[in-house]
């Protein structure tokens, strides 16, 4: 009988280019330049994975993760698919910085073997959900374009907007009263990428506050390392407050939990891997702490592995894994449907449901 055994292993650089640049306080992309791992099994099933690195977030590019995953590709023949909390951890201890890489190479993992079983990968994850809806994020946008296209996503669905803030206080102020006023009933969230410092990050909310401007979250305000930052912005508002960059390990989320600084806890799989997401959602959920889902740049293939992963544990209050790449020039298909602002997974398509095109 054919077995689960790895059996090649090939690599290569996914790069597509964005219809605009993506524009956030640490700075701006104008494409896509990730990696795909596709792993054959002796059983003859394939298995996508996809790293999906940001240089100014998690210290890695396209180069670190192809080197780490050739000088990985031996270990791997031969391995058992379900083994992947095994291999993960190996990966772990050897390739420590190269999350994104340890990322692509369990989610090509669990894309195999759960094709193996015939089972979607939300149901190995816990199948609670079959739906989820994300917002979609406005960048660092004129007043006047962040106006327009909180209009036009309006009237495609979209009922959460995310706004990206943190490099000027008078002009994130514009731009968010713009947005408002393109979409007025539409709620928003906000997310400064470690643009503020403290002070700065209340002062900003004062500013929203005397405008009768309230978010219904707000994201990473403060250096990732500025913990005690981060509670000081908690303890003067009553918008909840979301640790993203703060948060790459499970050691990084107990110590939110342990410092009372956040609200909610940003799980991105290309700061932890799939793997490590399992246990910080344990922590943040035993301390009661709310959960966010969210993404890097990233193809129809991550994001539709975190919209597995988010759909199978249930229970994030917030999701934001809106698109960035048109359909046309997705170098994948398939996936769970995707019609703004909802994605919907089936329950008879196995794995993650990714095909290259």
């Amino acid at each position: 009988m054919e077995t689960t055994k790895i059996k090649a292993v090939t690599i290569e650089p996914i790069d597509v280019a964005l219809d605009e640049p993506f524009t956030i306080s640490l700075g701006v992309q104008h494409s896509i330049k990730n990696v795909l791992i596709t792993v054959l099994l002796e059983n003859g099933v394939v298995g996508f994975g996809e790293a999906a690195p940001f240089e100014s977030i998690n210290g890695e590019n396209q180069a670190t993760v192809l080197a780490a995953l050739n000088s990985y590709r031996d270990f791997l023949i031969g391995k058992d698919a379900a083994d992947v909390v095994r291999i993960s951890r190996h990966m772990k201890s050897a390739f420590w910085a190269q999350v994104t890489a340890r990322c692509a190479v369990e989610m090509a993992l669990l894309d195999a073997f759960t094709k193996s079983l015939g089972l979607p990968l939300y149901k190995y994850f816990g199948g609670m959900e079959n739906r989820i809806e994300t917002d979609f994020t406005i960048d660092m946008l004129t007043p006047s374009a962040a106006r327009k296209n909180a209009g036009i996503l309006t009237q495609q669905g979209y009922n959460i907007l995310k706004v990206k803030v943190g490099k000027n206080i008078k002009e994130d102020v514009q731009r968010i009263m713009a947005v408002l006023e393109g979409a007025p009933d539409v709620q928003f969230t906000m997310d400064a990428n470690q643009g503020f410092t403290p002070s700065n990050a209340v002062h900003f909310l004062e500013e929203l506050e005397r405008r009768d401007i309230r978010p219904v979250l707000f994201e990473q305000p403060v250096l990732k390392t500025d913990l005690d930052g981060m509670k000081f912005v908690k303890d003067h508002t009553c918008v909840p407050i979301a640790a993203d960059e703060s948060v790459f390990t499970s050691a990084d989320a107990i110590n939110i939990v342990r410092k009372n600084c956040a609200d909610v806890i940003n799980i991105k799989i290309m700061k932890s891997g799939l793997i490590e997401a399992l246990d910080i959602a344990a922590i943040a959920r035993g301390a009661n702490i709310g959960l966010m889902m969210g993404s890097m740049l990233e193809t129809r293939l991550a994001l539709s592995c975190s919209v597995h992963l988010a759909a199978g544990l249930g229970g994030f209050s917030h999701i934001d894994l809106d698109p960035h790449i048109d359909p046309e020039r997705e170098p994948f298909t398939g996936g769970p449907e995707f019609k703004d602002p909802y994605y919907r997974l089936s329950d008879k398509v196995p794995g993650i449901g990714i095909r290259k095109k």
